[in-house]
């Protein structure tokens, strides 16, 4: 598959060599490449000059596998190997730890370990909706504001919609400093009898319904935690306010990750869409794991004819003049009759690029007879060579393996024409976007090496040579 030439392309080196880029956001639906193409551009980054951290959410610890890296966490770690004047840095998100350090940076000691060791905080801080993207954004805000790499690239959540991420972060941010919250804190703020007396009286019916609902134990860790979080929650939205505005920045840049598959695209244009109504910089979009083909001039059609047409054993590929021209004696019985009549190419025009196996192999056994059936090819009898000790494999064989090649071919172009359409829908809905194509590779990234031929891919769009 090439890029459409209507779609501008995009330029990657540009990108991450602009001192002007601070922060590159990977982002999309999950299962798309995120994670490998986050670690792939901190590679090629740090390898051109720059210092870089890569900050990860995967679960998967792939990237620590591929960096040589026996493991990561909320601690940016230094990546040997990297062939280059720069330094690159990886690390993976602790939201647990990472929300417990906003804790103990806002909170004394005492208050501090109360809120760590409450039970609605720690399940809180563990896996409540839209916590692990809020302390992405959180862990963003903090390696930014320490000033220390040149460019951070963050790999973002894989979360069920791409949306999540920007979403997220605003929700748990309203919900801890929301009408709800502050309705808890009421009474705690009121204090002593006149607090309680508030709660038994105005409460009441609100506690009692909640206390069904979430347990009476439940709700007094809350009213616990939210007593104990009381100086610290106008921070939390302040802090995701202000990280969303630095995503809005110019020196951040959008790289949208999809598949050439439907799904993935279609949550690429929603993601895309919605970059433009936030007024979020796009770089734009990598589209990864793209099938291609070094026989793309020989379609489907023609290469699955080819195989019906040797499974039928219709096609006799060497006529008499290129026999003769090879040095080779005509058998017994030849006719340039029955040559033209078995070797000439079938409409489909593929007999001659079909199967150069089965023509070499055809040059070194007799010619079968023109009146043999297609049936008597397929017995042990039908072609015996004259020096069984130095032929080659039958042409049965050699004409089963072509015809299986031919439709292995056949597959790979429908999957590169369904792939070719999908992205074509793309950019025919955004031809603003400025689109890089990363080749499928055999297997799974494992190493630094992988990770550069993975960089060399986003920055040319082809494979390396």
């Amino acid at each position: 598959m090439t890029l459409d030439p209507a779609a501008a392309p995009l330029d990657i080196d540009p990108l991450l060599d602009d001192p002007a880029t601070r922060i590159i956001v990977c982002c999309g639906s999950g299962g798309v490449g995120k994670t490998t193409t986050a670690a792939a551009l901190g590679v090629r980054a740090a390898e051109r000059g720059r210092k870089v951290v890569v900050l990860t959410i995967d679960p998967a610890r792939r990237l620590a596998q591929a960096m040589g890296i026996d493991s990561l966490d909320n601690t940016p770690r230094r990546v040997k190997g990297v062939d280059g004047p720069g330094e690159l840095h990886a690390m993976m998100l602790d939201m647990k730890r990472t929300f417990d350090e906003i804790v103990e940076a806002h909170a004394d000691g005492d208050r501090a370990r109360a809120i760590l060791e409450n039970p609605f905080y720690q399940s809180l801080s563990a896996g409540f909706a839209g916590t692990q993207e809020y302390m992405a954004m959180e862990k963003l805000g903090q390696l930014r504001g320490r000033d220390e790499w040149d460019l951070i690239v963050v790999d973002t959540p894989p979360s069920r919609s791409a949306l999540d991420f920007l979403d997220a972060p605003k929700r748990l941010g309203s919900f801890l400093d929301g009408k709800f919250i502050r309705l808890l804190m009421t009474p705690a703020k009121m204090g002593g009898r006149a607090g309680m007396k508030f709660l038994n009286a105005g409460m009441s019916m609100m506690t009692g319904t909640l206390g069904k609902l979430l347990g009476g134990q439940l709700l007094r860790d809350v009213q616990t935690f939210v007593a104990a979080m009381d100086t610290m929650f106008g921070g939390f939205r302040t802090r995701a306010d202000a990280t969303y505005r630095l995503l809005q920045a110019p020196g951040t840049a959008f790289l949208v990750v999809a598949s050439p598959e439907r799904d993935a695209l279609r949550e690429a244009a929603y993601f895309v869409q919605r970059l433009a109504a936030e007024e979020m910089p796009l770089a734009g979009l990598v589209l990864n794991r793209v099938h291609g083909s070094g026989a793309a001039r020989l379609s489907a059609e023609r290469a699955r004819a080819a195989a019906e047409n040797l499974e039928e054993g219709r096609i006799v590929d060497q006529g008499p003049g290129k026999t003769e021209a090879r040095g080779t004696a005509a058998p017994d019985g030849f006719s340039p009759e029955a040559s033209e009549a078995h070797g000439a190419p079938d409409a489909t025009g593929a007999t001659e690029a079909a199967a150069p196996e089965s023509r070499t192999s055809r040059l070194s056994s007799p010619m079968p007879d023109p009146s043999t059936s297609a049936s008597s090819l397929t017995s042990p009898t039908s072609a015996v060579p004259s020096e069984p000790s130095s032929a080659p494999a039958s042409v049965t064989s050699v004409e089963q393996l072509t015809a299986g090649l031919l439709r292995l071919h056949a597959e790979r172009m429908q999957v590169v024409a369904r792939e070719q359409r999908t992205r074509d829908r793309f950019t025919a809905l955004h031809p603003e976007v400025a689109v890089v194509e990363v080749a499928a590779l055999p297997g799974d990234v494992h190493d630094l090496a992988g990770l550069r031929a993975i960089g060399e891919r986003l920055a040319t769009g082809r494979p390396t040579t």
